[in-house]
Parts: C-alpha cells; sequence; structure tokens
C-alpha cells in the first residue's frame, strides 16, 4: 500500500508549519508550482475526462474515471490504476495534475484509467482488506479483486472509443497489490503489469516483519483507513487530534497495545480488532497471502522496489520470485533502485536522507526502464533490452544488470562472531559470549531523529547513535583492504539465550566509513567514522522454529535462532568497515516485546513487561555467524 496519500493524514504527527520562510524556499516552491502547473494544464487541454460506473459480475457497480486523448486520428492503449486510496478528484469537469507514472507518459498519449476499488469511495460493495483470492476456486459467480479487475477490463475495452485493445496495469504499494492481483487468470487484453513495490502478504511487509509488530505505520493509518462509511462518499473520514509529534515519546506513553482500543480506537477499527485477534501466521493471514496465486502469469511483468522502502522491500522481493519460479522468466523483470516508498515516481531519487546516489535516478528509471516497458507491450515499440534484474548498487552509486536474481555467479562468504566485538573467517574455539541488559522501560529508538516512528530517511541513517548504547553488541571486520560487493540476502545463524521466555532479536548490517578519505588521507568532515545502515531485521523470538506455532525461550538456555536480513546490492568499499549490529528493541518502528511469554502479544499487561539479559554465543560449541554472498 502507498502512503504518501496519507502524509497530511498522520493521526498525532504533524510538520510544524513556520511562519517565515527565507526567500530563496519560496523561489524553489515557485519552480515547483509551476512545472506542477504546466503538466496540469497540458493535460486539461489534451485529454478529455470521463467517468462511468462499471458493473462487474455480481452486480456492484465500480467508480471509474477515464481519461482519453483529444487527438481521435489513432488508437491508444490504456493504463489502468486501481486503488483504495481514491480517483479524486470527482466531476468530469475536475482534473488529475498528473496521469501517468512521469510526465512522458502524458505527452506520449496513453487512455489512463483510474478506479476505485470495490467497497472503496465511490465505488460499491463492501471493503475487504487484502481480501483472499479464491473465487476462481469458488466458481459460480463468486468475486475478488481478480475478478474486479477482469470485469473492468472487459467493459473497458469494449466501450471506451479508440483504445487498441491493448490494457497495461501499474501501481505502487496497495494498488501495487491490486496490480499483482490483475495477473491472476487475467484478461487477454491485459499485457502488461508494473507491480511497484506490491504488498504480498502482511505477516512480513508492512505491519509485521517476521511476526514483529510495527506499530506506529498500523496504528496511523489504520486510523483513516480502517473507517468504512456505509454509502460511497468522496473525502478521507476525519482523522484524529493531534497529542504530539514525538513517537517514542507516545508510543511509550501507550503502554501495552490493549490500551489502542482502550484510549483510541474503542473497537471501532474492524481490521485493528481482526489483526489484534490473530498474531500468529494462521489460516486468517496465509488465505490474505497473494503469492502462491502467482503462477502462470501472462502479461510482460516489470517489478520494481527500493532498497530503501521501510514499508515493502518484502513484497517486491517475493513477488519476482515467486513469478520467475512459476512462470517463464521471460517476461518477468525486476528493478530495485536505491529509493524510499515510491520514490521512484515522487521525486529524483539522488538523495534519501543523509544518503547521497550521485544523480537522478527516479527520472533514469522512468525514461530508460518503466516508459519503454508499456511502449513496447502496449504500442508494438522497439523492444527495450531490459536486463531480468535491474539493481543499483548501493556504495559504488551505479546501474547493473544480471540475467537473473541474486546472481548466478557469486561466492559464499561467512563472517563469525568473535571475541573483542570482531567478526572473524576462521570459526572460534574459546569460551565466549556476548551479553546486555534490554530493559522494556528504555528501548533502542529506531532513529537518532524526533520523528511519529514511521519515515523514510531513517533506512540509510548514521547508526552511531546506537552502536553507543550499552544494549547493543557490535561486531566489525578489520578495515578492507579491496571493495567487498554483497549481492542477495544475509543469512543470521545466531546463538542466543535470555534470562526470560520472550524477546525479539534485531541485526543491522553497518558500512563504517574511515576518519579520512582514503584517496587525500585527510580528514573528512562530511562523512568520516559515519556508520551508514545497509539493511536491518527482526525476528520476534517466539517465531524461531515456525511463524504459525510461537513457542518461549527457556531461560538460559543457547538456542539457535535463524533468519535473514532483506537482499541488498552493496558494496563495502577499501578502506572501509563492515559491521554487524545486534539489539533487542527498535522503537517505536517494532512495538516494544514484553520478554515475559504471553499467548497473544496484544494482550499483554503492564507487569508482563520486564527486564532481561539476553546473550550472544560465539565460542566453540556454539558458533554465531552471519552468511552472504559476494560478486565481482
Amino acid at each position: 500500500m502507498t502512503f504518501r496519500q496519507f502524509k497530511r493524514l498522520s493521526c498525532f504527527f504533524t510538520i510544524l508549519s513556520i511562519s517565515a520562510i527565507p526567500s530563496i524556499a519560496n523561489a524553489e516552491e515557485a519552480k515547483v508550482e509551476e512545472k506542477v502547473d504546466e503538466r496540469a494544464e497540458y493535460i486539461r487541454a489534451n485529454y478529455t475526462k470521463f467517468e462511468y460506473k462499471i458493473e462487474v459480475r455480481d452486480g456492484i457497480k465500480l467508480f471509474t474515471a477515464v481519461y482519453v486523448p483529444n487527438d481521435t486520428s489513432k488508437e491508444y492503449p490504456m493504463l489502468m490504476v486501481r486503488t483504495p486510496y481514491r480517483v479524486a478528484p470527482y466531476g468530469s469537469d475536475k482534473y488529475k495534475t498528473k496521469l501517468g507514472p512521469d510526465q512522458q507518459f502524458e505527452k506520449d498519449g496513453f487512455i489512463f484509467v483510474f478506479q476505485d476499488v470495490r467497497g472503496k469511495f465511490m465505488s460499491e460493495g463492501d471493503y475487504v482488506n487484502m481480501r483472499p483470492q479464491d473465487a476462481y476456486k469458488k466458481g459460480k459467480g463468486a468475486v475478488d479483486d481478480a475478478t474486479d479487475t477482469y470485469d473492468t477490463i472487459d467493459w473497458l475495452v469494449k466501450n471506451v472509443k479508440h483504445n487498441n485493445g491493448k490494457v497495461g496495469m501499474w501501481g505502487t504499494s496497495y494498488p501495487g497489490y491490486y496490480t499483482s492481483v490483475a495477473g491472476i487468470n487475467s484478461h487477454k487484453a491485459l499485457k502488461a503489469i508494473s507491480p511497484q513495490a506490491p504488498i504480498a502478504d502482511w505477516f512480513f511487509d508492512d505491519f509485521h516483519r517476521n511476526g514483529a509488530f510495527v506499530v506506529p505505520m498500523a496504528f496511523i493509518f489504520f486510523d483513516i483507513f480502517d473507517k468504512h462509511p456505509k454509502q460511497p462518499h468522496a473525502a478521507w473520514p476525519e482523522e484524529m487530534k493531534q497529542v504530539t509529534p514525538d513517537g517514542y515519546e507516545f508510543f511509550k506513553n501507550l503502554g501495552p497495545l490493549s490500551n489502542v482500543n482502550k484510549h483510541y480506537f474503542h473497537g471501532s477499527r474492524p481490521f485493528w480488532n481482526e489483526l489484534t485477534e490473530h498474531p500468529n501466521y494462521d489460516d486468517y493471514w496465509q488465505q490474505r497471502n497473494i503469492l502462491p496465486h502467482l503462477k502462470k502469469v501472462k502479461p510482460a511483468t516489470l517489478v520494481v522496489g527500493g532498497w530503501y522502502d521501510t514499508e515493502d522491500l518484502y513484497g517486491p522481493l517475493a513477488t519476482y520470485q515467486t513469478m520467475s519460479h512459476n512462470n517463464d522468466e521471460d517476461h518477468i523483470s525486476l528493478v530495485i533502485g536505491p529509493w524510499s516508498h515510491g520514490q521512484w515516481s515522487t521525486g529524483e531519487g539522488k538523495n534519501l536522507g543523509e544518503g547521497d546516489f550521485g544523480f537522478n535516478t527516479s527520472s533514469w528509471f522512468q525514461k530508460e526502464v518503466l516508459l519503454p516497458f508499456f511502449n513496447h507491450h502496449l504500442k508494438d515499440a522497439d523492444e527495450p533490452n531490459l536486463a531480468k534484474a535491474t539493481m543499483f548498487e548501493t556504495g559504488s552509486n551505479r546501474w547493473r544488470q544480471f540475467e537473473q536474481w541474486p546472481p548466478k555467479k557469486s561466492t559464499k562468504t561467512t563472517l563469525f562472531l568473535a571475541a573483542n566485538e570482531t567478526l572473524s573467517t576462521e570459526p572460534q574455539k574459546t569460551d565466549e559470549f556476548s551479553d546486555f541488559i534490554s530493559d522494556p522501560n528504555k528501548p533502542v529508538p529506531h532513529s537518532a531523529k524526533i520523528s511519529k516512528g514511521w519515515d523514510k530517511p531513517y533506512m540509510i541513517e548514521d547508526q552511531r547513535f546506537s552502536a553507543r548504547r550499552p544494549d547493543v553488541l557490535v561486531f566489525e571486520t578489520e578495515v578492507m583492504s579491496d571493495d567487498l560487493t554483497i549481492a542477495g540476502a544475509i543469512d543470521l545463524d545466531l546463538w542466543f539465550s535470555t534470562t526470560q521466555s520472550s524477546a525479539d532479536i534485531v541485526v543491522k548490517l553497518v558500512d563504517v566509513f574511515p576518519g579520512t578519505n582514503v584517496n587525500t588521507d585527510e580528514v573528512d568532515g562530511d562523512k568520516g567514522n559515519r556508520h551508514e545502515l545497509v539493511r536491518w531485521g527482526v525476528l520476534r523470538g517466539r517465531f524461531r522454529d515456525s511463524m504459525s506455532e510461537p513457542k518461549p525461550f527457556k531461560a538460559n538456555e543457547p538456542t539457535a535462532v535463524k533468519f535473514e536480513l532483506y537482499d541488498v546490492l552493496h558494496t563495502i568499499k577499501r578502506g572501509h568497515k563492515l559491521q554487524i549490529q545486534i539489539q533487542s528493541s527498535m522503537f517505536p518502528f517494532i512495538d516494544i516485546n514484553p520478554q515475559k511469554y504471553v499467548d497473544n502479544i496484544f494482550n499483554a499487561t503492564k507487569q508482563d513487561f520486564v527486564k532481561a539479559t539476553h546473550k550472544i554465543f560465539h565460542n566453540e560449541q556454539y558458533q554465531s555467524a552471519i552468511k552472504f554472498k559476494t560478486i565481482d
């Protein structure tokens, strides 16, 4: 699901207004406004808008806005977005200021289609979050998101004038999920789809990370999104009253998650209630996993994601892998750039927080990859010769192309956690462990900055603020004499114990910069000793053996804990060091683990939150290690 529409809707956290803005800022804003106006004026001058209520097989009508080029001397393909975030503005005389992923799409000429999905805004029916896609199994007129898409496309190609009979779909996050869904028993007119940051499985995307709960994202999002007026409506529901801009403070004061309904939602958010009733990966969540249905996808597919997407990185990686393994790989491609959620279509893609990638990566993607992809499959333009995997290599700041992802040719590397906070290529033969005290009253912040707890720049933030805390373990290599390029997932093979019965294990992969410039030997005042976050991941320890059947830890018993950090393509440059940080909280992005085992963490009480001493073993009997693959 794409959340950029919700920036202004955050229930407790708003950007502070500034009464006086320097003139240079005003000038920059004027340039942006002028650019937007030019694009909006071009759309008004060159497109005519129509609004329809398309009836699908069970009689429900779906509100659909269609923008058709005024030049009717030729036929055009249709490019469609299905969204739960509304297709406003409503009214045939009111136009969107953007139609395509990029302005060049509008100039090239497409018929642009936008549809409110079933049960949202001006469309009829009941809305179901991540509706199980089982209509093709039930038959006899059963409906789901896939059948709604099929029926919509069938109506469009038969009723919209000047279309060439070819349809493409795209969308980011939740609309990306609806794009993936379109590939299930797809309509023959659907020739190309681009699921971008698509949701795949909500026990791993967005609101959960290996069972750990992403409380600020769920709280802020469902405050607005989980309100369902009974009648079609054009406006968003009213948001809650703001309390504080400090997410760490707010969610710490919130206390146990049961207080959300007690003090704020009062049982009025249906999906929040369902979510809290299913803390484990049971049938409820498994039915909402779209991946098993992505078999034999016929349309050409371009999956898109961002390395620094804090919401949906699992989605594009899992979607690509699933489609590739179940389909002819020749028509399934992947692009991942140095982007936050949706940044490939909302910004230049040169910077993210403290990160600088050297050039406008988003513009390159739109012009060199996405537009040629759709033009080829929808307009019979020349083959763009896209690689199966076009991936941005962070650290070196360059695009690379591969025959598949992860790359075929790679070298396995293992680094063992060792004494004196080091990483070694050799197994340990001493009796060593590292320990720390985890206090639920003082969880490790997910960011050094004050924020709502669900933001974007922290994904590439300097980690010195956490490395210097006593409840964070740090292990690192010697200074690299040569570049080391990691490609793919990072496997964690840890031996862990706790004095209590429950714990989260958070692991970060960090790129440590040298204090001086390796070329000039002068102190680097900007990035000297920067600890740049490359990837992080978490496992709620109760799920170490099964996501469906959790179990407590036995106090003080060394226990194998294995999970993986999502894929990277990153080069640790010569002169840098590779660092691993291990901690047990990342607050408020991840909710606080009580550390006393309870069957349902959403029912935990204040008394369940207790201190614990956690150990990571790195000795001859219990070898903790990280494993990854490298490429030239």
